[in-house]
């Protein structure tokens, strides 16, 4: 009966009192609170989703491009070592084919970029691929680098490495005319070879969508390699080959024959054009041409000297002479075209588009 009359009290009780009361005497709702609490707790790590496995490593033929990297810029990095040994002790470049060719690359003006040795940042180039290639799909990278952005860096210093060896590659076939130089094709062949291999990483594993993002960082990258080493080499000359062991200083040589009426026609209408002659002092070729043109003549047409201050050691080419791609002299551009040796007269006249009511004399 008590009880029954305290529930009865209870529930008779204003709201306040109630809740008051009801709070007092229920000590199961305290343990379903403790309960639900309990549940909320993270689960156990057998109940986790297991995260996706991350994909293979790109690889050629077998073996990942990270290993095909490091070997092919190791490679690179023994090449430029050898050569900067060379560059910076003087020493004579060991050249299996091309005989010397290899000593006149390495000992020219193009061989220094911004008064630094070129295989030395060459040699750092290398390097620097060799290291981030090694650690690249690894664990341990480097820190503050990812391995997207590792990967973004090999591509573009195997991009900066292809343009520069492309760009040697044009001044090789237009400043070093029939030389040989077995280390710049070398080295051309190691910078396209990781080039390639960078290209295959990117489309492999990242995909053609996102590597087209990437194509104009590349071609930005390429733009500053060629317009820096034009801006390099803007003063470079090339050095006569064969002139190491002696110094010839120049002379005059006097043209005693007298022009023809022709031929200062002809040279008249040469200079009208801006036709030119390159010739140089020790050459006797030129002054064949020269006698055929004669003191008169001569005076009028414009004639280049290409070496103005001596052939041999430490003698440079003229600038004007070397930015022409010269083979041999004398050469004539006429109307931009280029012509080599000495020319009859009436030759010149016909490659000019001279007519003259004067006949040639012999």
């Amino acid at each position: 009966m008590a009880t029954i009359s305290a529930a009865l009290s209870i529930s008779f009780l204003p709201p306040p009192t109630r809740r008051a009361a009801s709070t007092t005497f229920s000590p199961r709702i305290i343990k379903r609170a403790a309960r639900f609490w309990c549940c909320a707790e993270p689960p156990s790590p057998e109940q986790e989703t297991p995260a996706p496995p991350s994909p293979p490593p790109s690889s050629l033929w077998g073996v990942s491009t990270s290993a095909w990297t490091a070997g092919v810029a190791g490679l690179g990095l023994l090449e430029t070592g050898y050569l900067s040994y060379l560059k910076l002790t003087g020493s004579e470049a060991f050249c299996p084919v091309g005989g010397g060719g290899c000593g006149d690359v390495l000992d020219s003006d193009y061989s220094v970029v911004f008064g630094i040795p070129l295989p030395l940042v060459g040699m750092l180039a290398y390097g620097l691929v060799a290291a981030l290639s090694l650690q690249e799909n690894s664990e341990e990278l480097l820190p503050g680098l990812d391995d997207l952005d590792i990967r973004l860096t090999l591509l573009l210093l195997a991009t900066s490495l292809a343009t520069a060896s492309a760009y040697f590659l044009f001044i090789l076939n237009t400043k070093f005319v029939g030389t040989s130089c077995v280390y710049c094709l070398s080295s051309a062949f190691i910078s396209f070879t990781l080039f390639f291999i960078r290209i295959k990483v990117f489309l492999q594993d990242i995909g053609l969508a996102r590597i087209q993002k990437f194509v104009g960082l590349q071609l930005a990258v390429a733009v500053i390699v060629a317009l820096s080493l034009t801006n390099s080499y803007s003063s470079a000359t090339t050095q006569l080959k064969g002139t190491d062991d002696f110094v010839l200083e120049p002379y005059k040589i006097e043209i005693t024959a007298e022009s023809t009426p022709f031929a200062i026609s002809l040279a008249k209408h040469l200079h009208s054009i801006g036709a030119k002659m390159y010739g140089a002092f020790w050459c006797s070729h030129c002054n064949d041409q020269k006698q055929m043109f004669g003191r008169e003549a001569m005076e009028v047409l414009d004639y280049v000297e290409c070496f103005p201050n001596g052939a041999g050691k430490g003698k440079k080419m003229a600038n004007e002479c070397a930015a022409t791609g010269l083979e041999g002299f004398p050469t004539w551009i006429i109307n931009g075209k280029l012509l080599s040796g000495d020319k009859e007269l009436s030759v010149l006249a016909e490659e000019s588009g001279f007519v003259s009511e004067v006949p040639e004399q012999s």
